[in-house]
């Protein structure tokens, strides 16, 4: 699937600056001309990956290159004024040959927050190919102004998009971990994730073609309806013998070379991909939630063609099928004749039964009440500090 990427703000920046490395690494090509905006310089120089030609610096003229300081609301008013701007970045993309947009923002801050779901309604208004979003939740320990944020950007962000993709960084940080360290591995776990989804069915012309193709319109079929979605994931490690050949294992249990021509067991793969798809199906999700009522699903299977079976991707679908209780699951094969693992990813569209989401409405609530309850004592103090015993006194205006 060919995607335009734009990373709107600090963390879509760092997130797309991720994906750019993650398709160099990998040798896939799905991102055309990946693009980063930002009100803050410093975020921008920042960036290893993304070409400089593709930074795009906004708000100049409000805020001087400094950022907007989690204001949200600033952040939408400088996206809104210097739209064109934008444009001028995204007029380099050969859009013919792009199949989706993909906006990417961490929903906490200010200039993604607020721009992000700005710059979605624009690219919906001129062009007709589908336009995603990407948004990353705050976690819980990044305070109350950060989770207001997450909750407003989100409710306009879901509905100027044909649909929200959502990581949860609460669901991902880990106890103990660094600040820096933590948001390192979390932009690796959507890079791998999101950059598998998207690169399947992206083969060049000497890559080994997949049984079951699973294609761009497989995923925008997936996609299509709106709401909201979930990625899961699971990977096993396979090794090389040493005649050359591939050996599955999980841990330290090697399967047995008996059983097939190819030096596989048959049944050991099929039961191996059935486990997958079920692992990263109940595993952790970019969005932990439900998955009983999930509207759309899509099963990709990938890596050495020796170790796909199209049976386990089929027991697989059927198993994900009863899970959610939709008829709408798509699912297909993804060679990667260079791997050393066997990945299962499962998407997960339109979900439902999210806590997060109750979570985050709540304690923005209570951040909203909370700031203007603030608010009215602040200049209820500042009147009191003022007017005391001044009565005397006349103001210069």
């Amino acid at each position: 699937m060919k995607l335009a990427l734009i990373g709107f703000g600090q963390a879509g920046g760092k997130i797309v600056d991720r994906f750019v490395e993650y398709e160099q690494r990998t040798g896939v090509d799905v991102f055309t001309d990946p693009v980063a905006v930002n009100t803050a310089s410093v975020d921008l120089q920042g960036l290893e990956h993304v070409p400089e030609d593709n930074r795009v610096l906004i708000g100049q003229s409000r805020v001087k290159g400094h950022g907007v300081g989690a204001d949200n609301e600033l952040g939408a008013e400088i996206a809104e004024a210097d739209l064109d701007e934008i444009q001028g970045a995204l007029d380099d993309i050969p859009v013919h040959e792009v199949d989706a947009f993909l906006v990417v923002a961490g929903l906490g801050g200010g200039t993604g927050s607020g721009g992000a779901p700005v710059l979605a309604k624009h690219l919906k208004h001129i062009y007709t190919e589908p336009v995603y979003g990407l948004g990353i939740l705050p976690g819980q320990d990044e305070g109350g102004i950060y989770t207001l944020n997450a909750a407003r950007s989100f409710q306009t962000f879901v509905r100027e998009v044909d649909n929200l993709l959502v990581f949860d960084n609460d669901a991902w940080r880990k106890t103990g971990e660094s600040m820096r360290g933590g948001f390192e591995a979390i932009n690796e776990e959507i890079a791998t994730r999101f950059g598998m989804l998207f690169a399947a069915g992206e083969v060049d012309g000497n890559a080994e073609v997949a049984e079951s193709v699973v294609d761009s319109s497989e995923i925008i079929n997936t996609l299509s309806g709106g709401g909201v979605s979930t990625v899961g994931y699971a990977a096993e490690d396979v090794e090389r013998s040493a005649q050359g050949g591939l050996l599955a294992r999980v841990g330290s249990d090697r399967l047995s070379d008996r059983g097939s021509d190819d030096g596989l067991d048959s049944a050991n793969t099929t039961n191996r991909i059935t486990a997958l798809v079920r692992k990263a199906a109940l595993g952790r999700l970019t969005l932990p939630c439900d998955i009983q009522g999930a509207e759309k699903s899509l099963v990709v299977v990938g890596g050495p063609p020796e170790h796909l079976d199209r049976k386990g991707i089929e027991r697989g679908r059927q198993w994900l099928e009863e899970e959610t209780g939709s008829m709408e699951v798509r699912g297909g094969d993804y060679p990667l004749p260079s791997s050393d693992t066997v990945a299962s990813l499962v998407l997960l569209s339109g979900v439902h039964h999210v806590p997060r989401f109750k979570e985050l409405q709540q304690v923005a609530i209570e951040a909203q009440d909370n700031i203007a309850q603030r608010d009215a004592r602040s200049e209820e103090n500042l009147q009191q500090l003022v007017h005391d015993g001044a009565e005397e006194l006349t103001s210069l205006f």
